[in-house]
């Protein structure tokens, strides 16, 4: 874990102390939910949105997510030109042709 999230709070120097605290209401630290080792059992087609300078989540953690699913059918949209991460869950509803045209190849 490399405290992006807790970093924007501006709280990163207290990783292990979230970390410790996460462990004892889960039972597992944050390391052993990563997205990355369960994108290792996708077996669909995947399309991918994020919000490349998004504060809480940085571009090579999407990427590794992105990486570590085994299809050949899987693409990733970065959304340019804005840290929000809200515009992450507006972007395909305002401009929806992407994944339209995406969705199309695959169903029609």
């Amino acid at each position: 874990m490399d405290g992006q999230a807790l970093g924007a709070m501006g709280i990163a120097d207290r990783i292990d102390d979230f970390d410790r605290a996460f462990q004892l209401v889960t039972s597992f630290t944050i390391d052993q939910v990563s997205p990355v080792e369960y994108a290792k059992s996708c077996r669909v087609p995947t399309f991918i949105t994020q919000v490349r300078d998004d504060v809480l989540t940085r571009p090579e953690d999407t990427q590794a997510i992105f990486d570590a699913i085994p299809v050949a059918d899987e693409e990733l949209c970065w959304i340019e030109g804005s840290t929000r991460r809200w515009d992450g869950y507006t972007y395909l509803p305002e401009r929806p042709e992407q994944l339209l045209d995406w969705f199309d190849t695959r169903m029609g």
